[in-house]
């Protein structure tokens, strides 16, 4: 295994990590057939306060948890791999921010529940770094974001029945906010290398400061080199 490759499977390693113990959790769900719905966020209740950490860690189906997981390693491995600087600290503000988001306006007296918001908040984070920040690579990556997650913008609003549509939302302002902020944190890619200008010594007919002296001064000067030249 070269370099690259071992520097990419170190990358994973927290994405793959996250997936690992939702996939756990939601095995033993079925296994012990429990329901732990009630772990969810339960909005504008104190009680459901605590669902902030715990929804995002339970799934309702196999379904909801395949199709959370695969988005997640992948926008995961793209924020690891291209913004490392921002990465882990990025998803731990969308896993809280997304979570109080759902809290603050989600439908009420449901449990909300499952890591999309999360993702919409990566998929979010992606494409409004390249918009702030600029550059090639940056730019590139949004544009496929973009044409991967061409029906992002449906997720954002009510529509399906079932559907945390306000998990969404709040993940995907999350994410533009943190593109924001985190937009002068420059990886080591994006440095552009300080060129020191190598200043050419030029040889002049006059002093530089002919044109600062008087007259009198001039017609000074004028004698002495005249002098100098006689002797």
């Amino acid at each position: 295994m070269d370099q690259t490759t071992k520097q990419f499977v170190r990358k994973l390693g927290f994405p793959l990590g996250f997936v690992g113990v939702i996939f756990v959790i939601h095995l033993l769900q079925v296994i012990l057939r429990i329901d732990l719905r009630r772990l969810g966020v339960f909005p504008r209740e104190v009680d459901g306060l605590p669902g902030i950490l715990t929804g995002p860690l339970i799934h309702g189906s196999w379904e909801h948890l395949f199709s959370n997981s695969v988005s997640f390693i992948m926008l995961g491995a793209v924020l690891f791999w291209f913004y490392p600087r921002i990465a882990l600290r990025s998803i731990i503000w969308l896993y809280l921010l997304s979570g109080l988001g759902i809290w603050l306006s989600g439908q009420p007296n449901s449990y909300h529940i499952g890591a999309s918001g999360i993702v919409y908040g990566m998929v979010s984070l992606v494409f409004w770094s390249g918009i702030f920040r600029r550059n090639v690579k940056s730019i590139v990556l949004a544009l496929i974001i973009l044409v991967m997650y061409a029906g992002f913008f449906e997720g954002i609003v009510p529509g399906k029945e079932g559907i945390s549509w306000e998990g969404h939302l709040s993940g995907a302002i999350a994410g533009i906010m943190l593109a924001f902020i985190y937009r002068k944190d420059v990886e080591e890619d994006e440095e552009v290398p300080e060129v020191e200008e190598e200043i050419e010594e030029r040889h002049y007919y006059l002093p530089r400061d002919t044109f600062d002296m008087t007259m009198a001064q001039r017609r000074a000067l004028w004698e002495q080199r005249q002098n100098d030249a006689s002797t």
